[in-house]
């Protein structure tokens, strides 16, 4: 009888699975659910609600509980798709001997894992979650993550809010800076429903009891963690690398000359320098496989200091490159500029990647197609198994 696979879509840092009608991974889920269905696979896709800035360890414990409540009446096969830091808790899951408090046996859900695809995942962690560690850092990344829940309701930010919060991420001024972070988030509050402001204020509250993702994502932090945490021999590892496109005078024509593009421009010309502070002597060496991917996609090897805006794109490689594409971090999952689409897509940042719906359908299509091809080929190696016991 044909087995039926549970995939598991784990958000990033900040991330959250849905707020009210709002989902991280919407579109996500419609093309990889059709590209299963495509291949012959019945896959069921379940969306993970994890502790948007908790330590890792407690991440990994959301995800043993998601998996415990949806694939505890069966023996079927898990794969686990990660988003940004969302990659980490699936590779701590799986991880050999990994200890989790959840009260749910890891080890029996572990055995069942088939394949680990991370997307945009800092495995060698990122420098800017530094900036994010002080009081005014925090309130900052609270700013950023509300400003993307806007847009995803709204199609935009008022250009007003955007401007000022560009304004303060080049100047990181922690002095004059935090009443006016305060002022642009109640002003960004203000514009949804009473019921909306409460499941958003919900979620900060979550947010505030939790923060120790930010000193894990350090590159230090992540040294510790590669340590501790091994790769299965029997589990599939494939990664999708994000390049944004430098900022500079072709990303600001890129974006489009409009007051709105350039302003939201500005803020990731921001973001992206923050993310090239990775010291030169932490650079990979990556595998034979995956400079090729590389070569293909982009016709070089990107230095240290290339990232996605927020992730560092060497600190991306892990196991098999499934895709490399020039895109931002929230592009892949999505959030760039096509209105058009049912439901619409919207981009939360302007980066001038060119990133579009025919390159996001290629990409899931790309990560649904190695995971059948790990399925058809463990499906050989049982048959093999088998004639040799028969013989």
């Amino acid at each position: 009888m044909p087995h039926k696979h549970h995939v598991y879509l784990i958000p990033g840092f900040f991330g959250f699975a849905n707020l009210g009608d709002l989902k991280y991974f919407a579109h996500v889920t419609e093309v990889l659910s059709n590209s299963f269905l495509r291949l012959g696979i019945d896959a069921q896709v379940h969306n993970v609600a994890t502790s948007p800035t908790a330590g890792v360890l407690s991440r990994a414990e959301r995800l043993l509980d998601a998996i415990h409540a949806t694939a505890a009446d069966d023996d079927d096969p898990i794969h686990l798709i990660g988003h940004s830091s969302g990659g980490l808790d699936a590779r701590l899951l799986v991880a050999a001997g990994a200890s989790l408090g959840s009260g749910v046996s890891a080890e029996r859900y572990a055995a069942r894992v088939r394949s680990v695809v991370t997307v945009a995942t800092p495995h060698r962690g990122t420098p800017i979650v530094s900036m994010f560690i002080s009081l005014f850092g925090a309130r900052v990344l609270k700013l950023l993550s509300l400003g993307m829940i806007h847009t995803l309701r709204y199609g935009r930010l008022p250009l007003g809010v955007l401007v000022k919060m560009g304004g303060v991420l080049v100047r990181l001024d922690n002095a004059s800076g935090q009443d006016a972070l305060d002022q642009l988030y109640v002003e960004l509050l203000h514009d949804f429903s009473e019921e909306r402001q409460k499941a958003i204020r919900d979620f900060f509250t979550e947010v505030e009891k939790d923060q120790g993702l930010l000193t894990q994502l350090l590159p230090e932090g992540m040294v510790v963690f590669n340590a501790l945490t091994r790769d299965q021999a029997d589990v599939r590892y494939g990664c999708v690398l994000t390049r944004g496109r430098r900022p500079g005078v072709s990303s600001t024509i890129s974006a489009g000359l409009g007051g709105y593009a350039q302003a939201s421009h500005a803020l990731y010309a921001a973001l992206y320098q923050l993310a090239a502070r990775t010291p030169l002597n932490r650079a990979p060496s990556p595998r034979p496989q995956q400079i090729q991917a590389m070569l293909e996609t982009w016709g070089d090897i990107p230095s240290i200091r290339a990232n996605d805006g927020i992730v560092p794109t060497l600190s991306q490689l892990h196991g098999d490159v499934i895709c490399a594409v020039s895109a931002d971090h929230h592009d892949v999952i999505g959030h760039f500029d096509d209105p058009s689409c049912h439901p619409p897509h919207f981009d939360w940042i302007t980066s001038g990647s060119g990133f579009k719906r025919a390159d996001f359908e290629h990409l899931w299509s790309s990560v649904a197609n190695w995971i059948h091809a790990g399925v058809a080929s463990q499906k050989v190696d049982k048959a093999s198994d088998r004639q040799r016991v028969a013989s």
